[in-house]
């Protein structure tokens, strides 16, 4: 099989204090002629797009939305000051550039995180929208902290099935938010403060299709290097079939400090850390990501930022990726 390397690793830290390190790799699976995965991992945003929609219009959508990420100013500067609201007028931008490219018949999915600073103090801001997902791992507890917006998660959430019932239920592809494509585009967020040793994961729903919570866990608390964790998680996707586009950033946080000169940010009670409650959804439309009608090839919006104009600050380099193959072959 042909080979392009899609994955890299960065120490992002920018100043003393907070410091972060990364991980990220791309692959297109064994079953899937095309790579419909886009993401960007570059300080302080680190987010990946599952496009959906067949024949590289998935492809169009998922690069669009990390394209437009790439302009948030603060990849730029180097701020952690972007909000839920500033990240919210991003998406709403690219879900309006997704649907003038595509004509709305295509669309991606998006999780991650952007790192934000209030009074000094860093957090973690979460973002979701579909069934990508976020996990994090801290003190030796791995959760997934973002909430798939899919048939199977309502039908979890109310008690009909079961997660592991829902791992191979028919419905499993059926998203119910989207960018792009539905009436539904507003993202979930959640505030969490960054702890030392933070872990957290963002990935491709082609990642946890495969693999159990367990087995991922068993990989990010054992495999020391960001990247190398990425890399492991990536080969066990494909060694357990590698049905779909598989995408995993990894980032690690250090040297956590704030004002007062400690060196864990202070966690607030459990009841008040989903500081941005999840957007119930109601009369949102499903979306199949399995049976969107083919997209013909499209230019992209003329006002789309091109990420070759976004460059970081300091020596975190960028890493925006849109759709490229890898496969560094079984053992």
């Amino acid at each position: 099989m042909n080979s392009q390397p899609a994955a890299a690793t960065s120490d992002t830290g920018r100043e003393p204090g907070l410091q972060l390190s990364c991980g990220y790799g791309t692959d297109r699976g064994l079953r899937r002629e095309l790579n419909e995965d886009s993401f960007i991992a570059s300080d302080p945003v680190f987010a990946v797009a599952d496009g959906m929609g067949g024949h590289e219009a998935g492809e169009i959508a998922s690069g669009i939305c990390v394209r437009t990420l790439a302009g948030m100013p603060q990849l730029a500067t180097g701020e952690r000051t972007a909000t839920a609201a500033v990240v919210q007028q991003y998406l709403v931008s690219a879900d309006e550039r997704i649907r003038t490219a595509t004509g709305s018949r295509a669309g991606t999915t998006l999780s991650g995180v952007v790192v934000v600073e209030q009074i000094g103090v860093p957090y973690w801001l979460v973002m979701n929208i579909g069934d990508s997902r976020t996990y994090r791992l801290s003190q030796g507890e791995f959760v997934q902290v973002s909430v798939d917006h899919s048939e199977v998660q309502e039908l979890v959430d109310a008690g009909e099935i079961t997660k592991e019932q829902a791992a191979v239920h028919p419905r499993r592809h059926v998203v119910t938010r989207a960018l792009g494509t539905g009436d539904e585009t507003e993202a979930d967020y959640w505030l969490l403060p960054v702890e030392e040793g933070d872990r957290i994961m963002v990935c491709s729903d082609g990642l946890n299709a495969e693999l159990t919570d367990d087995h991922m866990f068993r990989i990010l608390s054992t495999v020391g290097h960001p990247q190398d964790a990425v890399d492991a998680l990536i080969q066990a996707a494909l060694r357990s079939g590698g049905r779909d586009n598989v995408t995993v950033i990894v980032v690690d946080a250090r040297n956590v400090m704030n004002d007062a000169g400690t060196d864990t940010a202070p966690r607030p009670a459990v009841e008040d850390e989903d500081t941005l409650p999840r957007t119930e959804v109601r009369d949102s439309a499903a979306v199949d990501t399995e049976e969107l009608p083919e997209v013909p090839g499209s230019a992209q919006p003329a006002d789309a930022p091109d990420p070759a104009d976004q460059a970081s600050a300091g020596d975190a380099p960028d890493a925006v990726n849109e759709n490229e193959d890898r496969h560094d072959g079984l053992k």
